[in-house]
């Protein structure tokens, strides 16, 4: 029987887990990717992670995410991780829409979904013992500075913006910059190092900041508003994180621990504009110490339509709410086996069945 993942490490990975396993105690980042409807089809990864792997080890751990990856590490920064993940693959998979819809009726219902998600505990987030959360967002600069509210100016910003992307990622980073909300308690050191074009800033979360900086890591541009006024952050508009930081290509090598890293792809690619630039892929030293685990071919033939859950579905299936709610749920039951497939390998690893990045 073929496995429902894939599995990649990088080098450093590979010959720490040849001597010594793969323990929870080694495990220091948990990254986390936007996506949209993707991320659903790891939800079993993320049940089995919080709520049975990284409790036997308990340790200080970075958990940072953009757009759905955000919010699927907020919902393992609860007391009750398990209770908080399966709220938001439930709401998630349940959203319904009009036919006629505006980008102020998703943003709102959004927020609705986060709210339902937090439950008026999130200031659980912000004082978990192990559990350091980080939300990636991006903030407009030139002229996406003044393109929230307007509709033809934020279709004409990111259009130039896409535009310098198709000549050099390097040329994005004058149209937009990252902007990591982070556990104060974590000094986010290994980010502030310059490591790629990008200028970086760096706002504490806070009570008073939390869901809007969750809200705004996964506004994407035009079909969400663009989130402004968040406390404590400078003023300007704010979309997705992964239109930087897609697959979070991020410098995991300064760090001596091991980065586990649950992904609906058995590749990384940095930003969301360069989703059609294999050539961009990431294979670089940053992922030397990387755990990649993915859904295989095998597995995703089995799922609904052979596919997982994507954005596109709210398109494909319209109005028959009913149909896709079904079918997303499916794929949300059949990550389990993901889940146990991944275990049984940490249980006795065999390194003959990893790929290397």
């Amino acid at each position: 029987m073929q496995s429902p993942i894939t599995i990649r490490l990088g080098a450093r990975a590979r010959r720490r887990i040849a001597s010594e396993g793969l323990r929870a105690a080694d495990v220091a980042i948990i990254p986390a990717a936007a996506g949209g409807p993707k991320g659903l089809v790891l939800h079993g990864l993320d049940l089995w992670l919080f709520g049975e792997f990284l409790r036997k080890a308990p340790r200080q751990r970075r958990l940072i995410g953009a757009s759905i990856g955000a919010w699927r590490m907020a919902a393992g920064a609860f007391h009750d991780p398990v209770a908080a993940h399966k709220r938001l693959a439930h709401h998630y998979a349940h959203q319904r829409y009009a036919a006629t819809v505006t980008s102020a009726d998703i943003t709102r219902n959004c927020r609705a979904l986060l709210d339902e998600v937090l439950d008026g505990r999130g200031a659980e987030m912000l004082s978990n013992p192990d559990h350091h959360l980080s939300v990636i967002a991006v903030r407009g600069i030139g002229p996406l500075a003044q393109a929230a509210g307007s509709r033809w100016r934020e279709a004409a910003g990111f259009l130039r913006a896409a535009a310098a992307n198709a000549v050099s990622r390097k040329r994005l980073a004058g149209a937009m910059e990252r902007v990591v909300f982070h556990d104060s308690r974590d000094d986010a050191a290994w980010l502030k190092q310059q490591f790629d074009a990008f200028a970086t800033r760096f706002v504490d979360l806070s009570a008073d900041n939390l869901r809007d900086a969750l809200l705004a890591s996964g506004s994407i541009p035009m079909v969400l508003q663009a989130v402004s006024g968040i406390a404590g952050a400078p003023d300007g508009a704010y979309w997705d994180g992964g239109l930087i930081d897609y697959h979070l290509h991020l410098p995991y090598q300064r760090d001596p621990g091991l980065v586990l890293y649950p992904h609906f792809s058995d590749y990384i690619v940095p930003g969301w504009l360069d989703k059609s630039m294999p050539w961009r892929r990431a294979r670089d030293a940053s992922l030397e110490n990387v755990i990649l685990v993915s859904p295989s071919q095998a597995f995703l033939a089995k799922l609904p339509n052979g596919k997982m859950p994507d954005r596109s579905d709210f398109k494909a299936y319209g109005q028959n709410h009913d149909t896709r709610i079904r079918d997303w749920t499916r794929a949300i039951g059949e990550s389990e086996r993901m889940a146990e497939a991944f275990a049984r390998w940490v249980e006795k690893p065999d390194l003959k069945v990893t790929v290397p990045f």
